[in-house]
């Protein structure tokens, strides 16, 4: 399966429908998209840490449902309808001091429904920080 869009018109595209995402400057980043996967990066930041000196919870679900979107947006096109039903998270460990990745697999993908999982690491850690799962509703679109 081909991805129906690229990385560049998946970023033209969010910085149309979702500006808010790069308040404060931009720390979301889209590494690549595949068939039924998207690879992101959410660069270190003193706004994304939390007590501790470690990537906050928030942040890194925000940043494992925005890859699933990704990998979503990037088979069906530019939906923005398409709306997060489901996601459950797993924090394996603590993050380190580093950008944080996001790898996006699409498990299923209907009409209606997308069910994918995401992994999480600290860039250059090969040790999971976060495994999340989540469900996608997909409103009918041509």
């Amino acid at each position: 399966m081909t991805p129906r869009m690229t990385v560049s018109e998946i970023e033209a595209y969010l910085d149309q429908v979702f500006p808010q995402l790069h308040y404060g400057g931009r720390t979301y980043f889209i590494e690549e998209v595949g068939p039924l996967t998207a690879r992101m990066r959410c660069d270190y930041h003193e706004r994304h840490l939390r007590p501790g000196g470690t990537i906050s919870g928030p942040t890194m679900m925000a940043l494992a449902d925005l890859a699933l979107y990704v990998a979503i947006l990037a088979q069906i096109g530019p939906v923005a309808l398409a709306v997060t039903t489901s996601l459950n998270y797993n924090f394996l460990r603590k993050p380190g001091q580093a950008a944080l990745i996001a790898e996006a697999k699409l498990l299923k993908l209907g009409k209606r429904l997308a069910i994918g999982e995401i992994a999480l690491f600290s860039q250059g850690d090969p040790e999971m920080v976060c495994h999340a799962t989540g469900t996608y509703s997909i409103p009918a679109h041509s």
